[in-house]
């Protein structure tokens, strides 16, 4: 199908992001992260995506959350937050957002993520469930879960 590429962190890549930046909405914008991992030179990119010849046409940022932090999944586990998701205009309706999240449920572990955009639809038919806020662990996010066999939900 799409082959999805771990992103390399570096100004090529910042140049890519600028793309998505003119197109997309402010709130998608994964710039500033990319300038933190650069200046933090940081080889573990959580940056992924695909392209379509040369051009980036699709992106998500997937953070690895150390299980210490787990308020979400019982048993507590590392999970992934996948924070942000995004396809430029003219590739939508692909399947590169599905091929995007179909590949961060490939590491096996539970996944975090924030419905933005009304996107809620999207996350439904990738197999999501929303979350009952919290408002002490949910600080105003909408939270989906995607829950691996074995993996329940914390009470």
């Amino acid at each position: 199908m799409f082959e999805v590429r771990r992103l390399q962190i570096n100004y090529k890549t910042l140049e890519e992001f600028q793309k998505f930046r003119e197109f997309g909405l402010e709130e998608l914008s994964m710039k500033e992260d990319l300038e933190a991992n650069i200046v933090e030179n940081d080889s573990e990119s959580p940056f992924y995506g695909i392209y379509d010849n040369d051009l980036l046409v699709a992106r998500m940022s997937l953070y690895k959350i150390d299980g210490k932090y787990d308020r979400y999944f019982k048993p507590a586990q590392d999970y992934y937050e996948l924070w942000k998701l995004e396809v430029l205009p003219d590739y939508r309706g692909k399947d590169y957002g599905t091929a995007l999240v179909n590949h961060a449920k490939s590491f096996g572990a539970p996944i975090k993520t924030n419905s933005r955009c009304r996107a809620d639809e999207f996350w439904l038919k990738m197999g999501f469930t929303p979350v009952k806020y919290n408002p002490m662990r949910d600080r105003g996010e909408n939270p989906y879960v995607w829950l691996p066999e074995n993996v329940e939900l914390q009470d």
